[in-house]
């Protein structure tokens, strides 16, 4: 992992095999600021809910009381490729009944077509439908700091590229091609994309053609199946964190989650860091929202901005603003430091 690229954009850790911390007595809980409104009854996917936003999404749309089932390629006796043994997708669905939701976990490999056609036949079979769809698919982490950032897209090992593009676009294409006929079953059918960026902080160039590709293609996803959704009264909306207090990030700078303001010393940028259950909270309530379609569809929001509209806070009580504070004070060069945006 490259530390100065990281600090350059606040969401850079984010997405499918990124890092999320695992719920603790200060997290696993309910305190004020979690999501509102019942999701009693709903069915939901979260692929990509190994680690990353992808676990907290799935513990938190437990939390409101949906069957969720989360899938993964690393398991309790095989790793992916993203070599960390400490999170698996049993743990996950674990951590959501524990919530107070229904866990099931479905180890599956996104970019294998056979393997997420079972995944989605299986659902079919035990539901008969299913209601909310999360495309957190990533697990490219791996691949940035050595082989993309800092490099032209000509010196970018073409294999790595194209590597990038599978984790980051083929497999959000793959699951909802093929996930999407039993999504319009539900009666409201909402898709998330989860990426890096916004719409409007994408609008810069991510540094490299096959990162940059990666990060925008979920936006216009959603924008795409945005169109196809509203037939059926559905929602497709892109989400994306900000600076993110992954396991990996936090790894990165020697803290855990109980001190994780130590690291400021050193990257002063990490003071507008936020916990993943932030953008999980976000989308919680926004699945719970009988006003999704009208005020989201199609479009892409960053957790702050969703944390705005529903009132959602942060495990400390912040409302971060990550991406606000990147695009007014480090790239903007307005006066301010990081703490102004919590």
């Amino acid at each position: 992992m490259d530390k100065n690229r990281n600090t350059q954009d606040p969401g850079r850790n984010v997405s499918a095999a990124s890092t999320v911390v695992s719920p603790t007595a200060s997290t696993a809980g309910s305190p004020a600021g979690s999501s509102v409104g019942s999701l009693d009854g709903r069915i939901a996917l979260v692929a990509g809910a190994t680690r990353g936003a992808g676990r907290a999404l799935a513990v938190e749309l437990g939390r409101g009381g949906a069957v969720v089932y989360v899938t993964g390629r690393t398991t309790r006796g095989r790793v992916s490729e993203v070599g960390r043994t400490t999170e698996t997708i049993e743990e996950t669905a674990e951590l959501v009944t524990a919530a107070g939701g229904t866990g099931i976990a479905v180890p599956t490999d996104h970019l294998v077509v056979e393997q997420v056609r079972a995944l989605v036949a299986r659902i079919g079979r035990e539901r008969g439908r299913l209601d909310i769809l999360v495309n957190d698919l990533w697990g490219g982490e791996h691949l940035l700091a050595g082989s993309v950032f800092g490099k032209r897209s000509w010196e970018t090992p073409l294999g790595d590229g194209l590597r990038i593009l599978e984790l980051g676009v083929r497999s959000h294409v793959i699951t909802a091609a093929l996930a999407l006929p039993l999504l319009v079953r539900s009666a409201e059918p909402l898709l998330v994309e989860v990426t890096d960026g916004t719409a409007v902080s994408n609008r810069r160039y991510r540094e490299n053609l096959f990162y940059d590709l990666a990060k925008n293609a979920p936006i216009r996803m959603a924008f795409g199946l945005g169109e196809e959704l509203a037939e059926f009264g559905g929602t497709a909306v892109a989400v994306s964190p900000g600076f993110l207090r992954s396991e990996q990030m936090l790894a990165h700078f020697g803290v855990s989650e109980e001190n994780w303001r130590d690291a400021v010393v050193t990257e002063p940028d990490f003071a507008v860091a936020e916990s993943p259950f932030y953008l999980a909270r976000a989308v919680a309530a926004l699945a719970a929202d009988p006003q999704r379609s009208a005020r989201w569809n199609g479009r892409s929001a960053s957790s702050a901005e969703l944390a705005r509209v529903y009132g959602v806070r942060d495990v400390d009580g912040s409302q971060p603003d990550g991406w606000g504070y990147f695009e007014d004070v480090r790239y903007g060069g307005k006066a301010g430091s990081a703490d102004d945006y919590r």
